[in-house]
């Protein structure tokens, strides 16, 4: 008596068949092999596919081949501050400007007179100067950390050179030594508004300058004033002219009707605090 199985993919009898260790079904020689018998169960045969790592953006939670990455932005412990360096380049910045201040002292003497013009006058001077440069540079700073970005005074090249020439020259005076560096995501709204900020603090200042010369008969404080809404006057209209890299710019492009409100005030308290 023969014995003979079918193999279960061809039907073809053999006497001794094989079984597949993976459908455990019977095949012939020639189809003893899974992928020649389209085994079931051939997947059993394939070495498992390590899964790629899985990348989480902020889960708390990991499991095995996940990696969890998270970046939280450097965060500011105080809302306005100043940084060593920055308080070097702002102190070198106001000598240069005290001294543009002190290059006015002929023009001056020629409406005041010799005589008028004392120490502690030209003191004065000289320190009004110099808080109307500081403060236009800060309140540029103060509205950039207002709205969450990185903000420092720097001395440039271009401005401290532009700056010394102004102290030799008679007529041509540009107080420029440096600008406040900004980081960080801006738009032209907030561009604009920080560019304004410094022009229209000189603005404010002008016009109180103006209001304590006609409020006082004190010659000493009459000519401070005056020179005070002069002074910032000329710095607010400077900042304010729509050119290159000036602040005038960028107000201009973010608000045409805000520049031109600014621009026409400075010219009107330039006019009306020019020394005669």
């Amino acid at each position: 008596m023969k014995l003979a199985v079918k193999c279960q993919y061809c039907d073809m009898e053999v006497a001794l068949p094989f079984k597949c260790p993976f459908c455990n079904k019977y095949h012939c020689s020639e189809h003893r092999l899974p992928e020649n018998h389209m085994c079931s169960e051939y997947w059993k045969a394939k070495a498992p596919r390590e899964q790629p790592p899985t990348i989480i953006v902020g889960e708390t939670e990991t499991a095995p081949f996940e990696y969890t990455f998270s970046y939280t932005p450097p965060r500011i412990s105080r809302s306005f501050w100043f940084s060593l360096n920055e308080l070097k380049h702002l102190a070198l910045g106001a000598l240069l400007v005290i001294g543009v201040g002190l290059s006015y002292i002929p023009s001056i003497a020629r409406v005041l007179g010799p005589l008028e013009l004392t120490p502690w006058l030209l003191l004065s001077l000289a320190l009004i100067f110099t808080f109307s440069f500081l403060l236009h540079e800060i309140v540029h700073k103060l509205s950039a950390q207002h709205f969450g970005l990185w903000a420092e005074f720097r001395l440039t090249l271009f401005g401290v050179l532009i700056t010394f020439i102004s102290i030799l020259l008679p007529f041509f005076k540009i107080i420029s030594p440096g600008a406040v560096m900004i980081a960080g995501s801006v738009t032209k709204e907030k561009a604009g508004k920080i560019a304004l900020a410094g022009p229209l603090a000189n603005i404010a200042l002008s016009i109180i300058s103006i209001t304590v010369y006609m409020g006082t008969q004190n010659k000493f404080l009459q000519i401070n004033s005056l020179f005070g809404a002069w002074i910032n006057a000329i710095i607010s209209l400077f900042n304010l002219i729509p050119f290159g890299i000036i602040d005038g710019f960028k107000v201009f492009q973010w608000n045409k009707l805000v520049w031109i409100i600014a621009f026409v005030a400075s010219i009107a308290l330039t006019i009306f605090a020019f020394p005669r």
